[in-house]
């Protein structure tokens, strides 16, 4: 088939999944896996290749993502029903001082969100941002938007979330570089929140009725969610849930940069730096910090992990699915010939991995089907480049960046973040949208500093 026919067949199959999830709001699953068996058809897959080349797909992807995604899903679960986030904040309000509540808040957020879903994460840490923004009479919108900024920025780019995790599965990205890259611009990211927060906070917004009805009402009776137990964790061992996961990975990364191939101890720092071994040890410290002192039964704590399973299984299946629409790109002869014509191009790789994540994040919404989509389009074109690891794990988080530009009303973020700070749609659009995309383009450039110092 010619080079013409498939990458009209790829532009097709994008157009397809784009107006099933858009349009018909087919669950993106579902979408996947129908435009991938098309797609097989379409470009000439033998029949009796197809259904053996989607398995091969999603199992090739689930093998390291669903044990990453699962282990973190739990880990956030404990983290959250224990309290650990409003320790977090309330600790981090004391080491700065009560002048730099929003700077605090920003650097819990920043910390919280490495375990935490984004979703998930925003909205245990809302009561917090209100308890804070009531003390000093201000808005929500003041405190709560650049929290809500880098807990996005965190959740595109750091393992264990899922989008980057399944893109790096998709094209064999070193989870170890990613994690150190995303966290070490990640960091300057939360300062860039606060400033462009407090630019976009220059404007008023008028608070929609009844967010204004729920933060006035706020703090008159006691709480009584799970999280307001009289017990809570230690800031030390919060931290300590979240630190030593990443130490261990970063060890591995290391060992396995600075160790030649066969040193034992490469060996050693390779198996104890790996991101599933890491959150197994995170897990069972969970157990040692969170379970024993806060006194929770067996019955408890496997009720609260197993709470964690079910949203994570449709964040796994999804990520499969998008390792299935890789595979199938893979193996008709698309990403080859994609490869192909983007060296025609000109462009650099890592500029066009942004912009294709970026505008597929705009078209559907969800930043993990823009990252999946975009790492299946250039696996192809990654894996004949002869790339170092630490050149491909740039190409990935320039990917993730591209996934969080441009939130607006087709993103469940864009929605649940208006929503507790009492934005309309057009305020939402004004500054969530604005913040978004400032902080994307911002981890982009950083990426492609660090790109140019490394080529």
């Amino acid at each position: 088939m010619s080079t013409l026919a498939l990458l009209s067949i790829a532009a097709a199959s994008i157009g397809l999944l784009l107006l099933l999830i858009i349009r018909f709001q087919v669950q993106a699953f579902v979408a996947l896996l129908v435009v991938s068996l098309l797609v097989a058809i379409a470009t000439g897959i033998p029949m009796g290749d197809i259904v053996p080349t989607l398995i091969s797909g999603m199992g090739g992807t689930l093998g390291s993502v669903a044990i990453l995604v699962a282990l973190g899903a739990m880990l956030g679960r404990m983290i959250e029903v224990s309290g650990g986030a409003s320790t977090l904040a309330n600790r981090f309000t004391q080491i700065l001082g009560p002048k730099r509540v929003p700077a605090a808040l920003t650097a819990s957020a920043l910390v919280l969100a490495i375990p935490v879903f984004f979703d998930v994460g925003f909205i245990i840490l809302i009561p917090i941002v209100y308890g804070f923004c009531k003390a000093a009479g201000v808005n929500p919108v003041k405190y709560g938007l650049p929290v809500a900024g880098i807990m996005l920025a965190v959740h595109v780019v750091v393992p264990p979330h899922p989008g980057i995790v399944g893109g790096a599965a998709v094209v064999s990205a070193d989870v170890g570089w990613i994690t150190l890259i995303g966290l070490a611009i990640c960091v300057p990211l939360a300062w860039l929140a606060q400033y462009v927060g407090r630019w976009l906070n220059l404007r008023e917004y008028t608070m929609l009725k009844t967010t204004a009805e729920q933060f006035e009402q706020f703090g008159s009776s006691p709480e009584t969610s799970d999280t307001a137990s009289t017990k809570r964790p230690s800031v030390g061992a919060i931290l300590a849930l979240i630190l030593i996961p990443l130490g261990l990975i970063m060890l591995g990364t290391t060992g396995a940069t600075m160790l030649p191939k066969g040193d034992p101890v490469r060996d050693v720092l390779s198996f104890i730096g790996a991101p599933v071994f890491a959150l197994m040890v995170a897990i069972g410290l969970a157990f040692v910090l969170l379970v024993r002192p806060l006194g929770w039964s067996r019955s408890h704590t496997n009720n609260v992990m197993e709470s964690a399973l079910p949203p994570a299984a449709t964040v796994i299946l999804v990520t499969g699915a998008g390792g299935v629409f890789a595979k199938v790109l893979t193996v008709s002869g698309i990403g080859a010939a994609l490869s192909q014509s983007l060296a025609a191009t000109g462009l650099p790789l890592i500029l066009l991995g942004f912009l294709i994540s970026l505008a597929l994040r705009a078209a559907q919404g969800s930043a993990t089907v823009a990252i999946l989509t975009t790492c299946g389009l250039l696996a192809e074109t990654i894996a004949s480049g002869s790339f170092t690891a630490l050149q491909v794990a740039l190409l990935v988080v320039a990917i993730g960046f591209g996934g969080l530009g441009l939130s607006h009303v087709n993103d469940s973020g864009f929605w649940i973040v208006t929503r507790y700070l009492g934005l309309s749609v057009a305020d939402g659009l004004r500054s969530w949208t604005v913040l978004t995309t400032v902080l994307g383009a911002a981890g982009f450039l950083l990426t492609w500093a660090i790109w140019a110092l490394v080529v």
